[in-house]
């Protein structure tokens, strides 16, 4: 029989809501040890530092904007994932009573929010796969509203950028975006880039590159290496943490490559802030493991 995971997937998001995941940590201290001594960027990273330890301490937000919950969910074959679905959506309203979750959704036509987090199909934002054992693993990303807001997607080629159908106009339209965004994004950002797809699966693929950690390698050498100078680029432009320049815009950069037509070429960037914020839980058998 098929588990209530209800009380699991509330810790889930409360994890994820008020707790850091230490690959991300990890690299803001070193990126705030790279900063000059005194310097504003050097002072919002320390700031940003002692919040994450408060809210882990205090089992609070980290950000005021606890953003859309956007779930990842592999299960095993024969799990319902209707049933999966409504688990999901009741944890999320228990951790909006909680305080968790800020009440995010808003009805775009009546501009009413519905004061829990509970929407239309689409929100929560849930994304189901069967996986071929019997472990049931979710995935958490809370994407807040400032960083969702200057993520965007281009169409090779740009004319405005000298930007061709090539990964040299790849980087020249991500760079773009990460000038763009500038402090708006609460930088340092995380970049989630797909290329290649239509419109709807780059911009879905984006997101699903920040599901990747930090301190990974890209598998493709040819995408490792363009992950790598995008990044090293990025933090040569000078806008540092909250835009207020210095050595630290990005901490990373996560690419996804995947088919198209002939006739597009797009490349989506999901900008994500620092309060990049996203756990894993694994049940099987009986036990649940937090990553």
């Amino acid at each position: 029989m098929q588990p209530d995971l209800t009380d699991q997937i509330l810790e889930l998001v409360r994890l994820t809501s008020t707790d850091l995941p230490s690959d991300v940590e990890e690299k803001l201290r070193k990126s705030k040890d790279q900063e000059a001594e005194g310097s504003a960027a050097e002072g919002a990273l320390d700031t940003i530092l002692k919040n994450v330890e408060m809210a882990r301490e205090k089992s609070t937000p980290i950000c005021q904007d606890t953003g859309t919950p956007i779930f990842y969910i592999t299960y095993p074959e024969g799990w319902s994932t209707r049933k999966l679905s409504a688990q999901i959506k009741d944890a999320v309203i228990q951790a909006t009573a909680k305080a968790y979750l800020r009440p995010n959704s808003v009805n775009s036509v009546t501009g009413k929010n519905t004061g829990d987090n509970s929407g239309d199909e689409h929100y929560p934002s849930l994304h189901f796969q069967e996986g071929g054992g019997d472990e049931l693993i979710i995935e958490l990303i809370l994407k807040g509203g400032g960083c969702e807001n200057v993520s965007t997607q281009y169409k090779l080629p740009d004319g405005s950028l000298t930007a061709g159908r090539d990964l040299d106009g790849v980087r020249k339209t991500v760079l773009d975006a990460v000038v763009k965004a500038q402090g708006k994004g609460c930088a340092p950002g995380v970049l989630g880039v797909a290329i290649g797809g239509d419109r709807g699966s780059s911009y879905a693929a984006s997101k699903e590159a920040l599901l990747r950690q930090l301190d990974d390698k890209n598998p493709d050498p040819i995408l490792a290496e363009l992950e790598e100078k995008i990044t090293r680029q990025a933090n040569q432009l000078d806008i540092g943490p909250m835009g207020f320049r210095g050595k630290t815009t990005v901490l990373g950069t996560k690419v996804k490559n995947l088919h198209r037509l002939p006739a597009s070429y797009f490349v989506s960037i999901a900008y994500m802030c620092w309060a990049f914020r996203r756990r894993r839980m694994i049940y099987q058998s009986g036990e649940v493991e937090y990553q």
